[in-house]
């Protein structure tokens, strides 16, 4: 018996990975967070399965789930939003089966801010104007930030910020990022990327709050981009693939 827990993607059913969409189909059992996790993912559950919606659920619960299971040998797809590695809670799930002695495997899923950055049409990393992202959220109910993880300490680096969780404190995230990155900085808001519903609202981190006062509110499961990178059309190529640059798998000619 194992429990495998996977990555289910940002929303569009079709952006779970081959190897996700196999490990329900195997399943007798599936956890899934239903109030990111779209339903029709769990088409590919068995004839038969136990389907359990965890949102209401706390940890002990959840343990006794796994643990039922474990005892049936029934493997489990534990299936969670976007990716797994970040804001997840399987950390703590993890420690509880390996308190069990209970058997589980990871598989990685698509992002969200991957999922936004496609639905953007927009490359997060250009050269000369950002080579990093920082994957980053404000303080809220369920974890608090750690103190040296500001988005001031984030905004001097001047790096593409991808915050989450954050849209009901935008005007808050605004004011602390325009001493760094300034009135004009471009920034885009996805709301819930790849589902039916997604919205872009496209503006600067001096018009956005205006721009967003006009439109139908969003809910915490928007993502803030802000960065040079977004929209920038005046940037200098990579050399990767320029004529003049050698490399071990191109071979040819001076």
């Amino acid at each position: 018996m194992t429990v495998h827990f996977i990555g289910a993607g940002p929303g569009a059913p079709d952006l779970i990975t081959m190897r996700g969409a196999r490990l329900i189909a195997n399943c007798p059992v599936c956890l899934y967070a239903g109030s990111l996790v779209p339903e029709a993912l769990l088409e590919h559950c068995p004839q038969g399965a136990r389907i359990v919606n965890t949102a209401p659920m706390s940890l002990q619960e959840l343990g006794q789930e796994f643990q039922e299971a474990f005892d049936k040998g029934h493997d489990v797809a534990r299936l969670h939003s976007g990716d797994i590695s970040i804001w997840s809670a399987i950390g703590e799930q993890i420690r509880l089966l390996e308190e069990r002695s209970i058997p589980f495997t990871l598989t990685p899923g698509v992002a969200a801010f991957s999922a936004a950055a496609a639905a953007l049409a927009q490359e997060l990393t250009l050269p000369e104007v950002a080579q990093s992202v920082v994957l980053t959220r404000t303080g809220g109910r369920a974890s608090k930030m750690p103190s040296d993880e500001t988005l001031e300490a984030f905004g001097k680096t001047r790096a593409t910020l991808a915050i989450h969780l954050s849209i009901h404190t935008l005007d808050t995230v605004v004011a602390r990022l325009k001493p760094f990155y300034g009135q004009d900085c471009p920034i885009a808001i996805v709301y819930r990327a790849s589902w039916p519903e997604e919205r872009i609202v496209r503006a600067t981190l001096g018009t956005v709050e205006e721009v967003l006062s006009q439109q139908e509110p969003m809910e915490r499961t928007a993502l803030i981009l802000v960065g040079n990178v977004l929209g920038a059309k005046d940037f200098a190529n990579s050399a990767l693939y320029d004529v003049n640059y050698q490399r071990r798998y191109r071979g040819r000619p001076v």
